[in-house]
């Protein structure tokens, strides 16, 4: 069983984020679902940003690191898209962070310290083709060729949410190899904590 802290993407906690999450849990593990938006939810991404840019990305991502502060330190931090700046920084900066899944974005590793940590293994995803991830690519790219148990994987296809069950930009294929890859990289360090 591994413990792990899912920060939403900036259409909120939606009904897929959930249902992704209670996949993790049916495979054992506990999963912590910050709410950052006080149970807003958006119809589009451009509503999310529109809320998001109001309320301040700042103390959005406060509030994200907060919720991290009654979880104990030795868990996966796991991101979707707007999530993911929180969930990269806590990787980076809070000792005994046992892993990450950085999903749908990804930031330079500049952003949170000199390097990523020794020892904590990252998974990175995104669509070969979504716009929003092009702009993050070169930055997992990099945080790839310069880190041992760091995993790069591209899909085909150019939607930016393709995992959340709820949105039209669902893609059932892809959503179910990346959660095949997710539960995989979750396993060996469960069997890691058994030892």
């Amino acid at each position: 069983m591994n413990e792990v802290v899912l920060y939403h993407h900036v259409q909120g906690l939606t009904e897929g984020v959930q249902s992704f999450a209670e996949e993790l849990r049916q495979a054992g593990h506990i999963v912590h679902t910050p709410d950052l938006f006080d149970g807003r939810t958006f119809d589009t991404i451009e509503e999310g940003m529109a809320f998001a840019r109001e309320a301040g990305f700042g103390p959005l991502a406060e509030r994200g690191l907060a919720a991290a502060k009654g979880i104990r330190p030795d868990v996966v931090y796991a991101g979707f898209s707007f999530g993911v700046t929180v969930a990269q920084q806590l990787a980076q900066t809070r000792p005994g962070a046992r892993g990450a899944l950085l999903i749908y974005s990804c930031l330079p590793v500049s952003e949170f310290g000199d390097a990523w940590p020794e020892g904590v293994p990252v998974q990175v995803h995104g669509k070969d083709a979504d716009p929003f991830f092009a702009e993050d690519l070169q930055a997992a790219q990099a945080l790839v060729d310069a880190t041992d148990g760091a995993e790069l994987f591209l899909y085909p296809g150019e939607e930016h949410l393709f995992a959340d069950s709820s949105l039209p930009a669902y893609d059932a294929v892809a959503a179910a190899l990346l959660t095949e890859r997710v539960l995989a990289f979750l396993d060996p360090l469960q069997a890691h904590e058994k030892n």
